[in-house]
């Protein structure tokens, strides 16, 4: 399907991502880059909508597992995304928007969008063959170790798993109005930083399965 008024945008983070999921995904579309970290991924996602005007976007990529229900090698289609280091202060002085009563979306502006605040559920499509489930945790950088996993778990104990991106491309297609899928395929305990026990290639697979899953469900 091509993308345009009724097609999909389908979006990686990075070329190593791409690389690894076009064989996988075929010639179904093209895949777009939307960028490293939350900010190159909100900011070319709404370009990217702008410019192609799709119905619907899907986002995939790789993880860090937060909570161990969460297999490495497998992937997880995301019931919403929270958004993790937006707010006041470091470390365990930090405080969430949402706590000090501060909205990263006020809403109205005459736009699509109610206000946004460091939860967005996502309006995805609905399949019993590729259940949403769990919450992702997007933060400006993953965590280094044990103590960065802690904070977060303390934070937003909901949180299944993190990535870079997620919260980013959500809050453009929320602006936009519209629908978005998350499938991140787990290739590693968030907080390990030794590539050498990553799973990439096996959460990309297991991503990608669900991704054509995704695809094949109308909306």
């Amino acid at each position: 399907m091509p993308n345009g008024d009724s097609g999909i945008l389908l979006l990686v983070p990075t070329d190593l991502e791409r690389r690894a999921l076009a064989p996988r995904l075929g010639d179904r579309m093209p895949i777009e880059l939307c960028g490293f970290g939350p900010v190159a991924a909100a900011a070319r996602t709404a370009g990217l909508l702008a410019a192609r005007r799709p119905a619907r976007v899907l986002l995939i990529g790789i993880a860090g597992r937060l909570d161990d229900r969460l297999a490495i090698g497998a992937a997880c289609r995301f019931a919403a995304v929270a958004c993790f280091g937006i707010g006041a202060g470091t470390g365990v002085a930090f405080q969430p928007a949402a706590t000090l009563g501060w909205p990263q979306w006020p809403g109205g502006e005459g736009g699509p969008a109610g206000a946004i605040g460091d939860v967005i559920g996502l309006a995805h499509a609905d399949t019993d063959a590729v259940p949403a489930t769990g919450l992702l945790l997007t933060a400006c950088a993953a965590s280094a170790g044990t103590a960065d996993v802690d904070l977060r778990r303390r934070l937003v104990p909901d949180a299944m798993a993190e990535d870079m991106e997620g919260f980013g491309v959500a809050t453009a297609c929320r602006l936009a109005g519209v629908p978005l899928d998350i499938v991140r395929g787990i290739s590693n305990t968030a907080g390990d930083r030794d590539h050498a026990g990553w799973r990439i290639d096996d959460a990309l697979a297991a991503a990608a399965g669900v991704a054509r899953r995704v695809l094949e469900t109308p909306r």
